[in-house]
């Protein structure tokens, strides 16, 4: 394949540009000017990309939607110019009463993608950049890849945290915490100079690990090729694709609508390599449209599938679940219990770690090292407590949800453990499709589950019956009223476990829920906690009803 531009021909020239005008930004990412032709600051802009409440003179402020106090608000503040999708209410009357400068876009992705392009090109045009993207696990492969490279001495921005606030991409966030590392990295008042472009040590970056969502949206709006379009804009030296799952719904309506949209990592990915999972069909058939001159890595958990692949060995990274140890290029290079996490799910996270670091040419020894020394974000298979056992985790969608549980019940079994008690959140505000598809995860995975060990103690008499017990919490002390969860999607997460005859629980309150479960549990169970927005602050509910 041959690269195609970054949005287009224009916006690929205008935003490698030092200054641009506000007539050549507006035409870059399809947009309209009202109010007033040239920019509002006297300086015009200072080369950063803003949100309103924390703009100064001469940013570029990016929002959503914007009315007619908000304007006002820029106006006041002497920003540049604001960039929006929706004027409201009086907007566009009060930017020509103040003679202000709004370009209302189509798309406010473009304009959002234009800001990381410029600020990559202009402020650290050196760096390499991994874009990693995929339905699971690119939280962690990309903080993990971070911590890689961190601790092998380099200098590394990434926009992973906890609680993925800042990997939609959807606002001009990453733009901004570059602009401010490199202010930050000053030895004078940064704000003296008009312009950031004429600070004279802006290198402040060897590394960019951008994780970029694999499928985006503004309410029930698509935005198509989402991640073709921020992956083009980064221009990644290695691009990795976790899996291709159903999230997302109302978005994407089809395992094809993901695959669509996630390939487009690899279809921006014109240099370096690209880090592929051999074991998703979906993921593997992303090589069609691999470009020329980029080498593809492959990592799995399936050795003889892997090793009798055609590609080089030095290009495979994979779990041999016979040694336990993770090999490349035919050789071992960690052991089962080196590893910071065990459930497979991240192992197959800590693979694409390796792998982009080793297309990174990264020393072997360094990464080892780094994966060996590395510590979970929160809530991924976080241990919050011994006795009993209480795992936390993100997990939010069908993938997710049986991966976690599955890993729960093997530890259970590892550690000789009693039963599984599975507190999970309904996801509020999402609609009758994905609740309705994460519970039937569960229910899938607690027979999946219960049935192993019929099979087990079927075999042998004197196995340890292992149960496993579900209680969902609608978390209605805790949520906002974009979580909120509705009586409909409630009713569908019990009517799916109902079909499949597994039992459960259910209070409104996370409070509630918890309570009942570490009031239930013996010292020797394992708790798992699973869900998103809902279950996020478990551990500090947890701290409040055992008083540590």
């Amino acid at each position: 394949m041959s690269k195609t531009y970054f949005l287009n021909e224009l916006a690929d020239s205008v935003s490698s540009l030092n200054t641009f005008s506000i007539d050549q930004l507006a035409d870059s990412i399809g947009g309209k000017i009202y109010g007033s032709n040239g920019y509002k600051a006297s300086n015009g802009f200072t080369g950063i990309f803003e949100t309103l409440n924390e703009a100064h003179e001469g940013d570029i402020v990016i929002r959503h939607w914007i009315n007619g106090r908000g304007v006002e608000i820029a106006n006041e503040k002497n920003v540049a110019c604001l960039i929006t999708l929706t004027p409201k209410e009086d907007a566009l009357e009060m930017a020509e009463k103040l003679q202000f400068p709004v370009i209302v876009v189509d798309r406010i992705e473009f304009a959002n993608a234009f800001a990381i392009k410029w600020t990559i090109d202009n402020l650290v045009p050196d760096c390499k950049r991994v874009v990693i993207s995929g339905t699971n696990g690119k939280s962690t492969s990309s903080h993990m890849i971070y911590h890689i490279l961190s601790h092998a001495g380099y200098n590394v921005f990434t926009n992973t945290d906890a609680k993925s606030e800042f990997n939609t991409l959807i606002d001009p966030m990453v733009a901004k915490l570059i602009s401010e590392e490199v202010l930050a990295n000053q030895g004078v008042d940064p704000r003296l100079f008009n312009f950031i472009c004429d600070i004279p040590n802006k290198e402040v970056f060897d590394y960019l690990v951008i994780e970029v969502s694999e499928v985006q949206g503004w309410g029930t709006d698509l935005m198509e090729n989402h991640a073709l379009i921020m992956s083009s804009a980064i221009n990644p030296d290695v691009g990795v694709v976790t899996n291709v799952a159903m999230d997302h719904i109302g978005l994407v309506n089809s395992i094809e609508d993901v695959f669509e949209e996630t390939s487009g990592v690899v279809k921006a990915t014109s240099k370096g390599g690209v880090v592929l999972n051999f074991d998703d069909e979906n993921v593997l058939n992303m090589k069609q449209f691999l470009n020329d001159g980029v080498d593809a890595y492959f990592t799995s958990m399936e050795k003889g599938l892997i090793e009798d692949y055609d590609a080089n060995s030095d290009k495979k990274v994979y779990f041999d679940r016979d040694e336990k140890k993770i090999k490349y290029d035919g050789e071992s290079i960690l052991s089962f219990e080196e590893l910071p996490f065990t459930g497979e799910h991240f192992i197959r996270n800590i693979l694409s770690a390796i792998s982009a670091c080793i297309s990174l040419e990264i020393p072997i020894e360094d990464i080892v090292d780094g994966v060996k020394t590395y510590r979970p974000l929160s809530r991924r298979f976080t241990r919050l407590y011994d006795e009993p056992i209480v795992i936390d985790d993100f997990a939010h969608n069908p993938d997710g949800i049986k991966n976690t549980v599955r890993a729960s019940y093997d530890l259970a079994e590892q550690l000789d453990k009693n039963d599984l008690y599975v507190a999970c959140a309904i996801r509020g505000s999402r609609g009758e499709t994905l609740n309705g598809l994460n519970s039937e995860a569960l229910a899938e995975v607690i027979k999946e589950l219960r049935h192993r060990n019929d099979d087990l103690i079927e075999k042998d008499p004197s196995a340890k019956k292992r149960k496993i017990y579900l209680t969902l919490s609608s978390s209605v002390d805790l949520v906002d009223h974009l979580n909120f969860v509705e009586d409909f999607e409630k009713d569908i997460f019990f009517a799916k476990l109902d079909e499949k005859h597994i039992k459960y629980n259910h209070f409104e309150k996370l409070y509630d829920a918890l309570g009942y479960i570490m009031e239930t549990a013996d010292n020797d169970d394992v708790v798992l906690l699973i869900g998103a927005q809902g279950m996020d602050p478990a551990s500090e509910v947890l701290k409040d009803i055992l008083g540590h």
